[in-house]
């Protein structure tokens, strides 16, 4: 092939590339906002309610002592070895004995109390609750472009006007 034929074919193909580009061409315009709906979406985000409440406890009694009852245990016994003679001496002594026990606890316990002092501790009860909360995930928005209305979901509100994109494109048979 000489170069004049390769030159004129060189120019055939580089005149033919816009009509080849020319098979889609795309561009920007703007489209008439018709409505814009809220996609609204309801969040469970459960939370902790705790309160403090005030129960009353019970102290311990405090110990009582055994000192005064073996005081009087023995200080009895002795008593009850005094009185009486042969074998109602033995029996006089255990009962001095008990009654002794028991006058010598009563004197040496006389100020202890029977059971502890009552106080308040403060208890902390919590719970699980839910808390709902609605978040706009994006915008169903209806816009109108030359005559005709389309709907799209977007992220964001476009307001008045969107800005679209057109692809233009021959349609096959």
């Amino acid at each position: 092939m000489n170069l004049q034929a390769k030159l004129i074919a060189s120019a055939l193909c580089l005149s033919a590339m816009p009509f080849a580009h020319a098979q889609a061409a795309d561009f920007e315009d703007f489209g008439r906002v018709v409505r814009v709906t809220p996609q609204v979406e309801q969040i469970n985000r459960p939370r902790q309610e705790c309160r403090t409440e005030y129960v009353q406890v019970q102290q311990p009694a405090p110990e009582r002592s055994v000192g005064g009852a073996i005081i009087g245990g023995l200080v009895g016994g002795l008593a009850g070895n005094q009185v009486g003679g042969g074998s109602g001496r033995s029996v006089a002594t255990a009962a001095g004995a008990i009654a002794g026990a028991l006058v010598g606890d009563r004197v040496d316990n006389a100020n202890t109390p029977s059971s502890g002092p009552v106080s308040q501790q403060a208890v902390k009860q919590c719970r699980t609750v839910d808390h709902w909360e609605s978040r706009t995930s994006g915008y169903e928005v209806t816009y109108d472009y030359r005559g005709r209305n389309y709907t799209s979901v977007m992220s964001y509100d476009p307001g008045e006007r969107v800005r679209l994109r057109v692809v233009v494109e021959p349609m096959q048979r």
